[in-house]
């Protein structure tokens, strides 16, 4: 047992003395190095520079130190030339391509300028069309002041000023049209208030053409005419409309409600008479069929009855009449006429 702790003691001794060793040898050759690199960076060398003249000749004593810091200070000049080289294209690479977006905004804008001015230039139409309708109906909307107004100078369209904060003249000009526009708003919401009363009127009253599709021509005209089948003189009391066939659908003309259905040989034939607000009745005669009921209210445009050729007739037609009360009108007053209208060619 003692022996093998000798041994492990002999051992242990060898290797730290080994290891000691190790270490001085390798700090020796570190040393030795850099003594070496030492010697080497401060060994002088001398540059001899001959005229070809016989001038003095000049001697130029450098270390290898001084050499390695020259290579080192141009290889960095070198780099940094290089870096910023390529610095330098990317830059130029980046205001080039800033250069054609700021293009494409100039041109946008450019774009955006000529829209302004069509738009400024269809407001002032805008604005002396919607005077004049306003006027019409007894309203009315601020007025811009155009007393500055001088030719090609859209400007004077809305009291164009250039504004103390330098904004665009276009931004100001759309400015100055969205108030005018805000001003119109409440004139045009009375217009159409009251273009709904109208058109709830014209519901009430014989308005419309009695044929559907405002098909058809007027074939005998209300007042005087030629009786065909006595050939004397008398006051017609309506008039005769006609397709020159049977079976085209008749509507009423305003709402209302039936108040007579019935059939008279000798006269109407078939007809209808409908009773509507503010006195007003309408009268469909020699009607084909009846598509109603008594009693029935309907709207207008709704369908009542079918053109015929019953009753005291020469042909199928319907004979309308609009009565006020007792008084009997001229329907061609009541009802939207085409433009062709035909003279009259057939007696009733």
């Amino acid at each position: 047992m003692v022996a093998q702790v000798h041994d492990y003691k002999r051992f242990e001794n060898n290797l730290v003395q080994k290891s000691k060793n190790l270490c001085l040898a390798a700090a020796k050759a570190t040393a030795g190095f850099f003594k070496s690199l030492g010697t080497m960076l401060t060994r002088r060398y001398t540059v001899v520079l001959v005229p070809h003249s016989e001038k003095k000749v000049y001697n130029l004593h450098i270390t290898a130190l001084s050499i390695c810091c020259f290579v080192v200070i141009m290889a960095g000049i070198v780099g940094a030339f290089f870096w910023y080289s390529a610095s330098y294209s990317g830059i130029r690479g980046v205001l080039a391509t800033k250069d054609g977006r700021a293009k494409d905004i100039q041109a946008s804008l450019d774009q955006l300028r000529d829209e302004i001015t069509g738009l400024l230039y269809e407001a002032r139409g805008f604005e002396t069309a919607l005077s004049g309708t306003l006027s019409a109906f007894g309203a009315d909307v601020a007025r811009t002041d155009t007393s500055r107004a001088s030719a090609g100078d859209l400007s004077s369209f809305f009291d164009i000023r250039e504004t103390p904060e330098g904004l665009m003249q276009e931004v100001d000009d759309v400015r100055r049209l969205s108030t005018y526009l805000a001003s119109a708003k409440e004139p045009i919401r009375e217009i159409g208030t009251l273009l709904d009363s109208q058109s709830a009127l014209l519901t009430e009253i014989p308005s419309i053409w009695p044929i559907k599709g405002g098909i058809g021509h007027i074939s005998m005209y209300f007042g005087q005419n030629t009786n065909p089948f006595t050939g004397q003189y008398y006051i017609h009391k309506g008039i005769d409309l006609s397709t020159y066939r049977q079976g085209d659908p008749i509507v009423a003309t305003a709402d209302g409600q039936v108040v007579t259905i019935d059939y008279d040989q000798e006269g109407f034939g078939r007809y209808v008479i409908i009773k509507h607000k503010h006195g007003y009745y309408t009268r469909y005669a020699h009607l084909l069929q009846f598509n109603v009921k008594l009693g029935q209210r309907v709207q207008q445009g709704e369908i009542i009855g079918l053109i015929g050729n019953t009753g005291l007739s020469t042909g199928p037609h319907v004979h309308y009449e609009v009565h006020i009360g007792s008084d009997v009108v001229d329907p061609y007053k009541y009802i939207n006429i085409r433009s062709n209208i035909a003279r009259p060619t057939a007696a009733r």
